[in-house]
């Protein structure tokens, strides 16, 4: 579902021509590296090598409160964690326990492979909601470092299983009726595990109720399924195993207790760290707006607390440990936050002092006796797992997953600042291809809204940005500015500062106006064809996309993920709940007829000024949103043409679903900006429909 304010082969020949023959062969062998891989002469980059990267932690490089993915054995000597890769042949994921050892780099070990991809249930208007999006599941080892265990999905259930240290094999150590979701260690080695509370019981009693009907009320999402969905609980059902004899038995109230106290996999958490002592450090606002700077503080000897008042302590801060009696912390600063610092600082009057200071992302750092285990990314460089010496700053590798990436030919990438109409702070990378020479215009596409870390295909990654590149095309991604709202300190809740947001569109103008300042900027430095400019999004970013199309006439073709934001379609296949939440923040009623209200914000309001060709490649779960503006684009004989993708969410999942949309994006873009066409038999049919828009005179003619 598109969010108003932050937005949220099928035909065998053509699979035949995705996927190259050598993907038959395909398995989870190769699911660590093998010696030597990629090693030779530098060669293009593939989509396969896009799709099938070895992944640690949440793909999504901008998610900064996921869970680590690490967890340190007790003794610090090793890290374990959790690997993924698609694999195309199956459509599928091959998934590993893996353990590194993190004084002796490049020795992993697998210790348990299977399962399938888990994927994260997020929460809306107080009702679950699949997301398609990649959770996130942290290992946990038992008090004396003998068994990690862990999170693993089989059959479509989650279950918990645990794994020997010493490789010697792994089992299922859970049998519950619904998915676990949280586990931990008691002190004694028992292993604690909860279910949401009563989901059993709720899922039989929506399955009673279908048999005389289900009441459409606030469960239902119309644009999901028919079927009501489940209310959202922080409470668990928590169970006990004894791995000795194998019994399993409802917690007692302290052991539940402590179940309770850990986070929830895929659940963001503010940082906090407690010392050996009981000594607690966190950060908390400094007013009361939920958007005022969170402030390092520590709990003191007193029973009180006490501030760190230097100004690298306000605001950013996402990480915290105590290390023998000084605090670490990461912090993102800088220009539209894109630098990341460790800091160290001893309480008290001293400024902190900066350790490490990099433009590359860290992500789940966890402490390891003198060091931190991260993973760490740029623009060019997938993430690898490294070591930093918390003393020296000293960085060293200790596993990269896809080594095969040092023998491939990217991009080249020129780094760029600006700032929009009212004066917000926004960057974004500007690739081009390896062999560019500066003075040559490109055609230019902008892949949205964040552009973090290694540069894989935007904000749910179906923009393909190294191959748009490889293509030939400049390609602008974009960070979004800070919210429009921001500006305004004294808002004292989300709800004021979601209004601000809305008031006159004002959030879509402010980010309108970044993309349109990055890519004038690209333009007068000389590197893209301003007559050749294309635009493409998932969710905030395809929001953006439609705003773009009727308020500028700058972009030449567009492509989305998710759409759209409609006078009678938000208010009707949303649902009762998001209706009403949106009545709250300034949403008219679906009876209102508020052309008004709604002018600047809806395709089919004002389908006849828009010429722009539109791509919609959208999920099942989603696409009953965009029907209104399709409906209205295509009765105005439009360039537009919709895609549905089975099983899947707000973020596609599927390996061969991943795999069309990269490639119908890169012909799209290229036929529309380029005038090419791949002359692939199986890509004929599309050519042919897009040859008719383009000739019936709608879309506007490519310039010369």
């Amino acid at each position: 579902m598109v969010s108003p304010i932050l937005t949220r082969a099928g035909a065998l020949a053509l699979v035949a021509f995705l996927v190259s023959p050598s993907a038959a062969s395909a398995s989870c062998n190769n699911l660590l590296p093998v010696a030597g891989a990629g090693s030779g002469h530098r060669r293009p980059v593939s989509a396969r090598d896009l799709i099938e990267l070895r992944e640690i932690g949440s793909p999504d490089s901008a998610s900064f409160a996921s869970p680590t993915p690490f967890a340190v054995s007790p003794d610090g000597a090793q890290v374990a964690y959790i690997i993924n890769r698609a694999d195309l042949a199956t459509n599928s994921y091959c998934r590993a326990l893996v353990v590194t050892n993190i004084a002796k780099p490049g020795q992993s070990r697998i210790l348990d492979s299977g399962g399938e991809l888990i994927k994260i249930i997020d929460v809306q208007q107080g009702f679950y909601v699949p997301t398609g999006a990649t959770e996130v599941i942290t290992p946990v080892w038992s008090p004396d470092g003998r068994w990690i265990a862990y999170l693993r999905r089989d059959r479509g259930m989650t279950q918990v299983w645990t794994a020997a240290a010493d490789g010697s094999g792994a089992r299922q150590i859970s049998h519950a009726p619904v998915d676990v979701t949280a586990l931990t260690w008691t002190g004694d080695g028992r292993l604690l595990f909860g279910t949401p509370r009563d989901e059993a019981r709720a899922r039989r009693a929506i399955d009673r109720e279908g048999d005389r009907g289900w009441l459409y009320d606030e469960r239902v999402s119309p644009d999901i399924s028919a079927r009501p969905r489940l209310r959202a609980t922080d409470e668990l059902d928590v169970f006990a195993a004894d791995l000795q004899t194998g019994s399993v038995m409802p917690a007692t109230p302290t052991d539940r207790a402590l179940l309770k106290a850990a986070p929830l996999p895929g659940r963001p958490v503010d940082p906090v760290a407690i010392d050996g002592h009981g000594r607690r450090a966190w950060v908390e606002r400094d007013a009361s707006s939920p958007m005022a700077p969170a402030v390092l503080t520590v709990s003191t000897a007193e029973g009180g607390s006490a501030r760190c008042n230097a100004s690298v302590c306000s605001g950013g801060i996402f990480s915290i440990w105590w290390d023998r009696g000084t605090l670490l912390f990461l912090r993102r600063e800088g220009w539209d936050r894109e630098t990341i610092a460790l800091y160290r600082w001893t309480p008290g009057p001293a400024e902190p002092v900066a350790i490490v200071r990099t433009n590359d992302m860290l992500h789940g750092c966890v402490k390891a006796r003198e060091e931190l285990v991260c993973t760490r990314e740029s623009s060019r460089q997938p993430r690898r797992v490294v070591a930093i010496d918390v003393q020296t700053g000293k960085t060293r590798l200790l596993f990269d997953p896809n080594p095969e990436f040092a023998h491939i030919r990217l991009g080249q990438v020129v780094h760029l600042r600006w700032r929009n109409k009212f004066g917000m702070e926004a960057r974004g990378d500007l690739v081009l291809p390896s062999d560019y020479r500066r003075g040559r215009r490109l055609p230019m596409v902008v892949v949205q809204y964040h552009s973090d870390g290694f540069l894989r295909g935007g904000t749910g990654d179906e923009y393909p940005i190294f191959l748009l590149a490889q293509r030939g095309f400049a390609v602008l991604s974009t960070e979004r500015s800070a919210l429009y709202a921001s500006q305004f300190p004294d808002l004292k809740s989300w709800d004021a500062i979601i209004a601000a947001n809305q008031k006159d569109w004002a959030e879509r103008h402010s980010l309108l106006s970044s993309v349109l300042t990055g890519v004038k900027m690209a333009v007068d430095q000389g590197y893209a064809d301003p007559k050749r400019v294309g635009i493409s999004g998932l969710s905030d970013g395809s929001t953006t996309v439609a705003f773009a199309l009727i308020h500028s006439h700058a972009f030449k073709a567009a492509a989305v993920s998710t759409c759209c934001i409609e006078p009678n379609t938000t208010m009707t296949y949303g649902g009762i709940a998001w209706a009403d939440w949106l009545k709250t923040i300034g949403y008219p009623p679906a009876t209102s007829n508020d052309r008004t209200f709604w002018r600047d914000m809806s395709l089919a309001q004002n389908a006849a000024n828009i010429d722009t060709p539109l791509l919609m490649q959208l999920s099942d779960k989603e696409f009953r949103l965009a029907l209104e503006a399709f409906s209205a684009l295509r009765e105005k004989h439009k360039p537009v043409e919709m895609y549905i993708f089975p099983d899947e969410a707000h973020v596609k999942w599927q390996p061969i679903h991943r795999l069309a949309v990269y490639e119908r994006n890169l012909d799209w873009f290229s036929f529309w900006l380029q005038d090419k066409q791949d002359p692939a038999p199986a890509k004929q049919a599309h050519y042919a429909r897009w040859r008719v828009m383009r000739d019936k005179g709608s879309a506007p003619a490519l310039a010369p």
